[in-house]
């Protein structure tokens, strides 16, 4: 029996592919509350109910929704936006669960908010087995809402399907707009992907759907909002430039350029996927995530993060890290301090005491 699953692993697309690291992401599968993820990221389409929390916890994309561009297609094009889980009234256009909605999706639906009414009606989720995901979600729309309290209404409505609700609306799209909409190759690939699922799980992209879907739903809004709440990369003082955190970011969002005399470093907030590997091996701690009201342009720009000035050995020559004066590497300081015992010492060598 083939099962079609809407949720697809994309192993190109998975941090762990991307760049190697010492700590594996375990985010998807640390997150799953039935088990359907194994440690290669094989995802089990008789244990997985397609709740989503896969999507919204993962950073890059590496799980996404079959379904994705029907789903953006239809709240882009419908007047009045109406989503339902499956355990809801069928009253829209139905989404697996609200899991499947991560910090980019809910901002895109906030954003669609200020143009047309956009409701969500959902089951019982304390009743569901799915309700870790819809919690997590809703943690995340929360979080949203906290660091922007007067963002455009979004209204979730609780209407259990009892077995006798009819659709009040589906997909405006008539099968004669999809065809202008979109070539016969294409239609063609959507019925041959529904009858061998994973033909589309191999698509490298650097910058996540969703995220792809905010910039495209921001970039396209004529007036409204100029900044939004986004989580970007902040460096302290207290930055040794060392550049160590370019080398490790997966996603190519850092850029260092060097020279004799300084460190710069240029960062891309759109394509940071906010995994925080280059805050974890931060040997100086300068490195931090924080909430920063930014524009469309400096999301998908690029900002000047830290240009700092490299200081080097004044013994050896060799690059220093630490503020210590004079400057001096670890092999010299140890070199000049066992010299130093040994004069004090009437010219014995004894390394090691002061």
């Amino acid at each position: 029996m083939i099962y079609n699953c809407q949720i697809v692993y994309n192993h190109d697309c998975c941090l762990n592919t991307k760049k190697a690291f010492v700590n594996l992401c375990r985010l998807c599968i640390d997150s799953c509350p039935h088990h359907a993820i194994s440690v290669y990221r094989e995802l089990d389409a008789k244990r997985c109910t397609e709740c989503g929390i896969c999507i919204a916890v993962c950073p890059s994309g590496g799980f996404f929704y079959r379904n994705s561009d029907k789903l953006y297609e239809y709240i882009k094009r419908s007047e009045n936006v109406v989503l339902n889980c499956p355990q809801a009234i069928p009253a829209g256009h139905e989404i697996p669960c609200l899991g499947i909605f991560d910090r980019d999706l809910w901002l895109s639906l906030m954003l669609y908010a200020r143009e047309k009414e956009l409701i969500i009606y959902t089951g019982v989720c304390a009743n569901c087995a799915d309700k870790k995901a819809c919690e997590t979600s809703v943690q995340i729309f929360k979080e949203v809402h906290n660091t922007w309290k007067d963002h455009p209404p979004i209204r979730i409505r609780v209407a259990s399907d009892d077995g006798n609700c009819e659709s009040a609306m589906r997909d405006t799209m008539s099968v004669q707009d999809q065809i202008e909409k979109k070539g016969w190759r294409d239609i063609g690939r959507e019925k041959l992907e529904a009858m061998l699922p994973g033909i589309t799980s191999n698509e490298r992209y650097l910058i996540p759907k969703t995220r792809q879907f905010l910039g495209e739903t921001w970039k396209s809004q004529k007036s409204g909002t100029e900044v939004l709440p986004i989580p970007a990369l902040t460096v302290s003082e207290s930055c040794t430039n060392c550049g160590e955190c370019e080398g490790i970011c997966p996603q190519g969002a850092l850029t260092k350029k060097e020279t004799k005399e300084q460190l710069t470093l240029i960062y891309e907030p759109i394509k940071c996927a906010r995994c925080q590997r280059c805050i974890s091996i931060c040997r100086s701690k300068a490195l931090s995530m924080e909430i920063k009201s930014l524009s469309y342009r400096l999301l998908a720009g690029k900002v000047l993060l830290h240009q700092g000035k490299r200081r080097f050995c004044s013994w050896c020559g060799k690059q220093v890290f630490d503020d210590l004066e004079p400057a001096m590497c670890i092999a010299c300081a140890t070199s000049n301090f066992n010299s130093k015992n040994a004069y004090e010492n009437g010219g014995r060598f004894t390394a090691g005491k002061s």
